[in-house]
């Protein structure tokens, strides 16, 4: 039997306003901005050619939103059912969801020990911020990395169960961390670990039973209005 694998493409949600503002955003709904849906547009525009068999986001409203735009863009929005999947919901940052980025971090970087914020980011991984993160939560409410990666895992298991010997195409609309984490996870040696751009795209195949990464992070399809 042939094994026709399949290819996913891993879309960010587009600019929200907490985006905008700087503000902690994990499971916080905050619609897409005005440059948002303008850079989805540009996005979906880029993406016209490509017609998907399948679409998912998580079941935060900034992903659907976005998937949206693009199905309208790439004239599938009348064919295509998009599936909701909670596990792939951005981190959650619990009682901090919604602060002021810099006064979030401030808080993990005292706990962590460290003089300064670039400092901090310096010397400690997504991770370990992550798990500070829970620790510095009163109400124990934020999701440390163990919790994080193993709901996006599950998710990842179920949508691969359903697609990877069918030669499909699947749009993925979720978050910046939580596609970042899925790419380090599948992709050996990946080092171009920098925070996606909202509405980039990155692009995987899977082909006899190995994970290649074609496109990471990428901008350079958006197309603007003619």
């Amino acid at each position: 039997m042939t094994n026709k694998g399949v290819k996913i493409y891993f879309v960010r949600h587009g600019e929200t306003y907490f985006n905008y503002y700087g503000r902690m955003q994990g499971w916080s709904n905050m619609p897409l901005t005005e440059k948002g849906k303008k850079d989805v547009r540009r996005c979906g525009r880029g993406l016209a050619d490509e017609k998907f068999n399948a679409v998912y986001t998580s079941d935060l409203q900034r992903t659907q939103d976005t998937a949206k735009i693009i199905l309208e863009e790439n004239g599938q929005i009348e064919t295509m059912n998009m599936i909701q999947m909670p596990e792939f919901r951005e981190v959650f940052f619990g009682s901090m969801e919604g602060m002021y980025g810099s006064e979030a971090y401030d808080k993990v970087r005292e706990h962590l020990g460290y003089e300064t914020q670039k400092e901090l980011f310096k010397n400690t991984s997504v991770p370990e911020r992550m798990d500070a993160f829970r620790a510095i939560d009163p109400e124990k409410h934020a999701e440390d990395f163990k919790m994080f990666w193993s709901r996006v895992e599950k998710g990842l298991i179920k949508l691969m169960d359903r697609h990877k010997y069918t030669g499909e195409k699947i749009l993925l609309v979720a978050h910046g961390g939580t596609i970042r984490y899925i790419l380090q996870n599948i992709i050996p040696n990946l080092n171009d670990t920098e925070s996606l751009l909202n509405a980039s795209v990155s692009v995987v195949n899977y082909e006899d039973g190995l994970f290649h990464l074609d496109r990471y992070n990428d901008v350079s399809h958006f197309q603007d209005a003619e």
